[in-house]
Protein backbone atom coordinates (compact mmCIF):
# COMPACT_ATOMS: atom_id res chain seq x y z
CA UNK A 1 0.00 0.00 0.00
CA UNK A 2 1.23 3.38 -0.96
CA UNK A 3 0.51 5.18 2.64
CA UNK A 4 1.17 1.92 4.60
CA UNK A 5 4.38 2.10 7.66
CA UNK A 6 7.96 1.98 6.31
CA UNK A 7 11.60 1.84 7.88
CA UNK A 8 11.42 5.05 10.11
CA UNK A 9 14.14 7.26 9.95
CA UNK A 10 14.91 10.08 12.15
CA UNK A 11 16.77 13.63 12.35
CA UNK A 12 19.43 13.61 15.34
CA UNK A 13 18.47 16.14 18.21
CA UNK A 14 22.14 16.85 19.46
CA UNK A 15 23.21 18.15 22.50
CA UNK A 16 26.56 20.03 23.72
CA UNK A 17 27.87 19.63 27.41
CA UNK A 18 30.37 20.32 29.84
CA UNK A 19 31.99 16.50 29.09
CA UNK A 20 31.14 16.62 25.29
CA UNK A 21 28.08 15.91 23.27
CA UNK A 22 25.45 13.93 23.12
CA UNK A 23 22.61 12.85 19.89
CA UNK A 24 19.10 11.97 20.82
CA UNK A 25 17.92 9.70 18.34
CA UNK A 26 15.23 7.94 18.99
CA UNK A 27 13.18 10.13 21.84
CA UNK A 28 9.83 10.86 22.89
CA UNK A 29 10.67 13.34 25.93
CA UNK A 30 8.93 16.40 26.17
CA UNK A 31 9.97 19.10 24.07
CA UNK A 32 12.43 16.75 22.44
CA UNK A 33 10.14 14.65 20.73
CA UNK A 34 11.96 13.01 17.39
CA UNK A 35 10.88 13.76 14.07
CA UNK A 36 10.86 11.76 10.52
CA UNK A 37 13.05 12.20 8.03
CA UNK A 38 12.37 10.14 5.74
CA UNK A 39 9.32 8.74 3.25
CA UNK A 40 5.87 10.30 3.22
CA UNK A 41 5.83 10.65 6.97
CA UNK A 42 9.00 13.02 7.15
CA UNK A 43 8.03 15.84 9.16
CA UNK A 44 6.08 13.85 11.39
CA UNK A 45 6.68 13.40 15.11
CA UNK A 46 7.36 10.16 17.21
CA UNK A 47 4.13 10.61 19.02
CA UNK A 48 1.79 12.04 16.28
CA UNK A 49 2.52 8.51 14.55
CA UNK A 50 1.76 6.25 17.39
CA UNK A 51 -1.38 8.39 18.06
CA UNK A 52 -2.47 7.07 14.35
CA UNK A 53 -1.00 3.56 13.75
CA UNK A 54 -0.58 2.65 17.49
CA UNK A 55 -0.10 -0.97 17.61
CA UNK A 56 0.94 -1.53 13.99
CA UNK A 57 3.64 1.04 14.60
CA UNK A 58 5.00 -0.42 18.12
CA UNK A 59 3.01 -3.54 19.01
CA UNK A 60 -0.06 -4.37 20.45
CA UNK A 61 0.96 -4.96 24.29
CA UNK A 62 3.33 -1.92 23.92
CA UNK A 63 0.87 0.50 23.04
CA UNK A 64 -1.79 -1.31 25.60
CA UNK A 65 1.15 -0.33 28.14
CA UNK A 66 2.06 3.07 27.27
CA UNK A 67 -0.45 4.35 25.12
CA UNK A 68 0.65 7.64 23.03
CA UNK A 69 3.97 7.07 24.76
CA UNK A 70 7.26 5.59 23.11
CA UNK A 71 9.07 3.67 25.71
CA UNK A 72 12.85 4.17 25.05
CA UNK A 73 15.17 6.58 24.07
CA UNK A 74 17.94 5.98 22.27
CA UNK A 75 21.54 7.87 22.16
CA UNK A 76 25.00 8.47 20.88
CA UNK A 77 27.37 9.44 23.93
CA UNK A 78 30.73 10.82 23.29
CA UNK A 79 32.30 11.68 26.32
CA UNK A 80 35.46 14.18 25.82
CA UNK A 81 35.59 14.30 29.74
CA UNK A 82 34.41 12.35 32.54
CA UNK A 83 30.34 12.84 33.05
CA UNK A 84 29.22 13.10 36.50
CA UNK A 85 28.65 10.45 38.82
CA UNK A 86 24.64 9.78 38.82
CA UNK A 87 22.16 7.77 39.76
CA UNK A 88 18.19 7.32 38.51
CA UNK A 89 15.11 6.02 40.68
CA UNK A 90 13.58 3.02 39.82
CA UNK A 91 9.47 2.93 38.31
CA UNK A 92 8.18 3.19 41.54
CA UNK A 93 9.84 5.54 43.12
CA UNK A 94 10.07 7.66 39.68
CA UNK A 95 6.20 7.70 39.60
CA UNK A 96 5.86 8.86 43.12
CA UNK A 97 8.35 11.59 42.74
CA UNK A 98 7.91 12.84 39.31
CA UNK A 99 5.14 10.79 37.77
CA UNK A 100 7.27 9.06 35.37
CA UNK A 101 8.56 6.27 34.62
CA UNK A 102 12.23 5.23 36.17
CA UNK A 103 15.14 4.15 33.90
CA UNK A 104 17.18 1.54 33.73
CA UNK A 105 19.73 1.50 30.80
CA UNK A 106 22.15 -0.27 28.76
CA UNK A 107 25.30 1.17 27.36
CA UNK A 108 27.27 -0.49 24.11
CA UNK A 109 30.93 1.04 23.80
CA UNK A 110 31.55 2.11 20.17
CA UNK A 111 34.75 3.81 20.43
CA UNK A 112 37.04 4.28 23.16
CA UNK A 113 40.83 5.81 23.76
CA UNK A 114 43.50 3.42 25.37
CA UNK A 115 43.19 3.23 29.47
CA UNK A 116 39.21 4.44 29.02
CA UNK A 117 36.90 3.67 32.18
CA UNK A 118 34.02 3.93 33.72
CA UNK A 119 32.05 3.58 36.89
CA UNK A 120 29.04 0.87 37.65
CA UNK A 121 28.66 0.21 41.04
CA UNK A 122 30.33 0.10 44.36
CA UNK A 123 33.54 -1.53 44.99
CA UNK A 124 32.10 -3.04 48.07
CA UNK A 125 29.10 -3.55 49.61
CA UNK A 126 28.37 0.26 51.31
CA UNK A 127 25.40 1.27 53.42
CA UNK A 128 23.90 4.97 53.21
CA UNK A 129 26.00 6.09 56.12
CA UNK A 130 29.35 5.19 54.83
CA UNK A 131 28.35 6.75 51.21
CA UNK A 132 26.93 9.71 53.06
CA UNK A 133 30.31 10.21 55.11
CA UNK A 134 32.36 9.55 52.21
CA UNK A 135 30.44 12.22 50.20
CA UNK A 136 30.84 15.21 52.90
CA UNK A 137 34.39 14.37 53.17
CA UNK A 138 35.11 14.80 49.31
CA UNK A 139 36.48 11.00 48.75
CA UNK A 140 33.33 9.34 47.49
CA UNK A 141 35.76 7.91 44.64
CA UNK A 142 37.28 5.65 46.91
CA UNK A 143 34.28 3.72 47.29
CA UNK A 144 33.56 3.88 43.21
CA UNK A 145 34.13 1.01 41.37
CA UNK A 146 36.23 1.82 38.11
CA UNK A 147 35.90 -0.67 35.05
CA UNK A 148 38.24 -0.52 32.54
CA UNK A 149 36.54 -0.53 28.80
CA UNK A 150 37.34 -1.54 25.53
CA UNK A 151 35.36 -1.28 22.44
CA UNK A 152 32.34 -3.51 21.82
CA UNK A 153 31.87 -4.08 25.87
CA UNK A 154 28.18 -4.02 26.85
CA UNK A 155 27.13 -2.55 30.62
CA UNK A 156 24.04 -3.22 31.98
CA UNK A 157 23.10 -0.42 34.19
CA UNK A 158 19.88 -1.23 36.17
CA UNK A 159 17.65 1.76 37.72
CA UNK A 160 19.59 2.30 41.34
CA UNK A 161 23.24 1.62 39.92
CA UNK A 162 25.90 4.47 40.63
CA UNK A 163 27.36 5.39 37.35
CA UNK A 164 29.68 7.35 35.29
CA UNK A 165 30.93 7.38 31.70
CA UNK A 166 34.66 8.13 31.42
CA UNK A 167 36.63 10.30 29.39
CA UNK A 168 37.02 9.37 25.98
CA UNK A 169 34.57 6.68 25.38
CA UNK A 170 31.63 6.62 22.79
CA UNK A 171 29.09 4.65 23.42
CA UNK A 172 25.43 3.86 22.50
CA UNK A 173 23.02 4.49 25.36
CA UNK A 174 19.30 2.08 25.29
CA UNK A 175 17.18 3.12 28.11
CA UNK A 176 13.95 3.48 29.92
CA UNK A 177 12.18 6.57 28.28
CA UNK A 178 13.01 9.15 30.91
CA UNK A 179 15.13 11.56 31.82
CA UNK A 180 15.47 11.68 35.33
CA UNK A 181 18.97 11.87 36.53
CA UNK A 182 20.00 12.72 40.31
CA UNK A 183 23.63 14.07 39.68
CA UNK A 184 25.64 12.80 43.19
CA UNK A 185 29.15 14.57 42.24
CA UNK A 186 30.69 16.27 39.75
CA UNK A 187 34.40 16.94 39.97
CA UNK A 188 33.54 21.13 41.26
CA UNK A 189 33.60 21.70 37.85
CA UNK A 190 32.26 24.78 36.26
CA UNK A 191 29.81 25.51 33.47
CA UNK A 192 30.55 28.25 31.25
CA UNK A 193 29.08 30.64 33.34
CA UNK A 194 31.35 29.71 36.58
CA UNK A 195 28.66 27.63 37.65
CA UNK A 196 28.94 24.38 39.70
CA UNK A 197 26.05 22.42 38.18
CA UNK A 198 23.56 21.50 40.70
CA UNK A 199 23.99 18.18 43.00
CA UNK A 200 20.81 15.88 44.06
CA UNK A 201 21.97 14.75 47.09
CA UNK A 202 18.89 13.50 49.20
CA UNK A 203 17.06 12.75 46.15
CA UNK A 204 19.72 10.21 45.28
CA UNK A 205 20.48 8.65 48.89
CA UNK A 206 17.09 6.90 48.80
CA UNK A 207 17.45 5.71 45.07
CA UNK A 208 20.67 4.34 45.46
CA UNK A 209 21.20 0.69 45.61
CA UNK A 210 24.36 -0.21 48.12
CA UNK A 211 25.38 -3.68 47.36
CA UNK A 212 28.36 -4.77 45.55
CA UNK A 213 28.03 -6.76 42.29
CA UNK A 214 31.31 -8.83 40.63
CA UNK A 215 30.16 -8.60 37.00
CA UNK A 216 28.99 -5.86 35.65
CA UNK A 217 30.21 -6.38 32.30
CA UNK A 218 28.10 -7.87 29.92
CA UNK A 219 29.80 -11.24 28.87
CA UNK A 220 28.87 -12.34 25.35
CA UNK A 221 30.70 -13.91 22.31
CA UNK A 222 29.58 -12.59 18.67
CA UNK A 223 28.77 -15.28 16.27
CA UNK A 224 28.68 -14.31 12.27
CA UNK A 225 25.67 -14.85 10.44
CA UNK A 226 23.93 -15.34 14.11
CA UNK A 227 21.98 -13.22 16.26
CA UNK A 228 23.25 -12.90 20.08
CA UNK A 229 21.52 -11.49 22.87
CA UNK A 230 23.18 -9.42 25.77
CA UNK A 231 20.80 -7.77 27.21
CA UNK A 232 17.05 -9.26 28.71
CA UNK A 233 15.07 -7.46 31.12
CA UNK A 234 11.22 -6.20 31.43
CA UNK A 235 12.49 -3.19 29.94
CA UNK A 236 14.00 -4.03 26.59
CA UNK A 237 16.14 -7.08 24.91
CA UNK A 238 18.96 -6.15 23.04
CA UNK A 239 20.82 -7.94 20.33
CA UNK A 240 24.43 -8.23 18.40
CA UNK A 241 23.69 -9.04 15.07
CA UNK A 242 26.70 -9.63 13.30
CA UNK A 243 26.96 -10.80 9.68
CA UNK A 244 28.56 -10.76 6.38
CA UNK A 245 25.94 -12.68 3.84
CA UNK A 246 22.65 -12.21 3.47
CA UNK A 247 19.97 -13.01 5.92
CA UNK A 248 16.19 -13.26 5.87
CA UNK A 249 14.81 -12.54 9.70
CA UNK A 250 10.97 -13.63 10.41
CA UNK A 251 9.10 -12.15 13.36
CA UNK A 252 5.95 -13.52 14.12
CA UNK A 253 6.22 -13.95 17.81
CA UNK A 254 7.90 -10.42 18.33
CA UNK A 255 4.65 -8.07 19.12
CA UNK A 256 6.92 -4.87 19.19
CA UNK A 257 8.85 -2.33 17.02
CA UNK A 258 12.60 -3.37 16.31
CA UNK A 259 15.20 -0.68 16.03
CA UNK A 260 18.55 -1.83 14.61
CA UNK A 261 21.79 0.66 15.47
CA UNK A 262 24.02 -0.11 12.95
CA UNK A 263 27.84 0.21 14.93
CA UNK A 264 30.10 -1.21 11.69
CA UNK A 265 29.74 -1.51 8.27
CA UNK A 266 26.87 -1.19 6.40
CA UNK A 267 23.98 -3.13 4.73
CA UNK A 268 20.40 -2.68 2.58
CA UNK A 269 16.95 -4.18 4.92
CA UNK A 270 14.25 -5.24 2.33
CA UNK A 271 10.71 -4.97 4.39
CA UNK A 272 8.53 -7.82 2.49
CA UNK A 273 9.27 -5.86 -1.11
CA UNK A 274 12.37 -4.73 -2.70
CA UNK A 275 10.33 -1.41 -3.18
CA UNK A 276 10.08 -1.20 0.45
CA UNK A 277 14.05 -0.81 1.55
CA UNK A 278 16.36 1.36 3.33
CA UNK A 279 19.82 1.95 3.55
CA UNK A 280 21.68 1.69 6.53
CA UNK A 281 25.75 2.66 7.70
CA UNK A 282 27.80 2.83 10.35
CA UNK A 283 26.05 5.64 13.11
CA UNK A 284 22.72 4.94 11.92
CA UNK A 285 19.44 4.08 13.51
CA UNK A 286 16.50 2.54 11.95
CA UNK A 287 12.83 2.13 13.48
CA UNK A 288 10.87 -0.94 12.19
CA UNK A 289 7.10 -0.78 12.82
CA UNK A 290 5.96 -3.93 14.69
CA UNK A 291 3.75 -4.49 11.65
CA UNK A 292 6.54 -5.53 9.70
CA UNK A 293 6.95 -9.16 10.27
CA UNK A 294 10.17 -10.20 7.60
CA UNK A 295 13.46 -8.44 6.98
CA UNK A 296 15.88 -9.17 4.48
CA UNK A 297 19.46 -7.90 5.34
CA UNK A 298 21.89 -7.40 2.37
CA UNK A 299 25.13 -6.61 4.20
CA UNK A 300 28.23 -4.23 2.22
CA UNK A 301 31.05 -7.06 4.03
CA UNK A 302 30.88 -7.39 7.59
CA UNK A 303 28.16 -5.50 9.26
CA UNK A 304 27.41 -5.05 13.11
CA UNK A 305 23.75 -4.05 13.95
CA UNK A 306 22.38 -3.62 17.74
CA UNK A 307 18.56 -5.09 17.50
CA UNK A 308 15.69 -3.29 20.07
CA UNK A 309 13.02 -4.62 20.89
CA UNK A 310 10.44 -4.95 23.92
CA UNK A 311 9.41 -8.64 24.78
Amino acid sequence: MENSLYPLKFSPICKKTIWGGESWEISPIENNISVISNGFLAGNNLEELIEVYMGDLVGDKVYEKFGNMFPLLIKFIDAHDDLSVQVHPNDELALSRHNSFGKTEMWYVLECEDGAKLVSGFNKSTSKEEYLEKLSLGSLQELLNYVDVKKNDVFFIPAGRVHAIGKGIRLAEIQQASDITYRIFDYNRKDSFGKSRELHTSLATDAIDYNYYENVKSNYKTIDNKTVNVVDCQYFTTNVFSFSMPIEKDFPEIDSFIIYICTLGECKIECESKDNSIDLKSGEIVLIPAMIKNLCFYPQGQTTLLEVYIK
